[in-house]
């Protein structure tokens, strides 16, 4: 017999691993991604967006079998993955695989919660669904980077990876979790291919579709589960074939190695980068040089230019054009732009230095911010290019009122694997995004409950339908 089909390969590796056999690192880093996501659905429950697919997916009725954050209401579990994937991928606070840029937890974890609650799973069977997800979903989207290129053959495609890769790998999760064997988990991952989507064109032009496409996907993962359970089958070869997803979106160019050397023995999952700020990956390091100024003494109004290098690629989206990236309308602009994150870190927020509140509308528009912005530039540097998309570094140089120079350089921008986020950190992050919906009691106990998720044989509890809101009593 010849060599398995890659969908076989992935799908008896998601059957074989269990909280037992995954590495304890990789273990307490999914752990760490539920109460990261869990957070940032919570925080984005006041967009309008995500009061859509609320109102969306409650109207739909169905059976009642999981949760989305913070509604009472249990949901079709494929709905509760929908409403938790588009929170979670709502306010660009989720964690980043390098080079990929992947975007992998928001689909894995929304998809794994909803199939988990629905069949009764416990903790630990959702956390190991979890890392067996992100781990399939990083290795999906290393399929489709071109080295020689350094870039996502997806994305140059416009094709959106996070939700193509996740939509697969969540998927073959949730389809461990209602408990199919490897035959089952494969179909589950195979019908998935046919449903894997997701286009960027709104990443260059606007709109906020991009904010659904780890919630479709998720929904999607969930639902070809359930149809592999009543007996659909897939194609084995629905990534590799004549025929199948390779082929179709990356014009049968993929990396087989990638994909599968070292799976079972080799975790990407721990050097998954958190997120410390609400912002673009591309700015995080130049946030970083300004903290890093801001620390050393340099204050604002000392500033007479500031110069912030990063990569070549990187300056499409966070410097240009120059003009509109110094005067953002909106503070989801103001995330994208290279001038007012440089700005940001070196005022001091919320957070981690940088948090949700420092984005706002009216600080967009802030002159104080807008005449800092003025002064800055956003230019190349060789080195950040050379190491980019590895790593995504900047320089920043500020030039002060007495004519002294001063420079910050970042190789590496926090909460990847060589400068981690602590477990405390992450708390933070945790309760600065569930506290600006949540009472403080609510916010704190939730925090207690998903820590405790891997001793829990109920999940609901972490979805927080019995909350407390803000303005309540707790």
């Amino acid at each position: 017999m010849g060599e398995k089909a890659i969908i076989e390969q992935l799908a008896q590796f998601a059957c074989q691993e269990s909280f037992k056999t995954i590495p304890d690192e990789t273990l307490a880093s999914s752990h760490s991604r539920v109460l990261d996501i869990l957070g940032i659905c919570i925080a984005a429950t006041e967009l309008d967006t995500s009061k859509a697919v609320i109102r969306y997916s409650v109207g739909q009725g169905g059976a009642e079998q999981a949760h989305a954050v913070l509604t009472s209401q249990a949901l079709p579990a494929p709905l509760a993955a929908l409403v938790n994937g588009t929170l979670a991928h709502s306010l660009d606070y989720d964690d980043t695989h390098l080079p990929s840029v992947l975007h992998p937890s928001a689909t894995i974890i929304p998809a794994c919660l909803a199939a988990g609650e629905m069949v009764k799973a416990s903790g630990k069977e959702v956390i190991s669904a979890i890392a067996t997800g992100l781990e399939v979903c990083v290795r999906l989207g290393m399929a489709g980077y071109d080295k020689k290129a350094r870039n996502s053959i997806y994305f140059d495609r416009g094709q959106h990876a996070t939700s193509i890769c996740g939509a697969i790998a969540a998927a073959g999760s949730a389809a461990k979790l209602m408990g199919l064997d490897a035959a089952g988990v494969g179909n589950a991952m195979s019908i998935a291919c046919s449903m894997a989507s997701g286009i960027i064109e709104s990443n260059r032009t606007g709109g906020t579709i991009k904010r659904l496409h780890c919630g479709w996907a998720a929904h999607s993962a969930v639902s070809a589960a359930s149809l592999a359970q009543l007996g659909f089958t897939g194609a084995p070869s629905a990534l590799e074939g004549r025929f199948g997803l390779f082929r179709a979106l990356l014009g049968g160019k993929f990396d087989k190695e990638a994909l599968l050397e070292g799976l079972g023995t080799i975790w990407s999952v721990p050097s998954i980068y958190f997120k410390p700020y609400p912002a673009n990956h591309f700015t995080h390091a130049g946030i970083d040089a300004a903290m890093a100024l801001r620390a050393r003494g340099v204050r604002p109004e000392q500033v007479e230019a500031l110069r912030l290098g990063v990569a070549g690629p990187v300056i499409h989206t966070v410097g240009e054009p120059i003009e509109a990236k110094r005067n953002p309308k909106t503070g989801y602009q103001a995330q994208f732009s290279g001038p007012y994150t440089v700005v940001a870190g070196l005022l001091g927020g919320h957070g981690l230095g940088v948090g949700l509140d420092d984005f706002t509308d009216e600080l967009a528009v802030d002159p104080w911010r807008r005449e800092l912005m003025s002064r800055v530039q956003v230019v190349e540097d060789p080195q950040c290019t050379l190491a980019f998309p590895d790593s995504f570094g900047a320089v920043l140089t500020a030039k002060l009122t007495d004519g002294t120079e001063i420079t910050e350089r970042v190789q590496e921008s926090r909460g990847g694997p060589n400068r981690p986020l602590s477990e405390e950190e992450i708390a933070v992050k945790f309760y600065d995004n569930a506290s600006r919906v949540l009472a403080a009691q609510s916010a704190a106990a939730l925090e207690a409950t998903i820590w405790s998720l891997g001793d829990l044989e109920d999940i609901s509890p972490c979805l927080a339908p019995r909350a407390t809101p803000k303005g309540l009593k707790s």
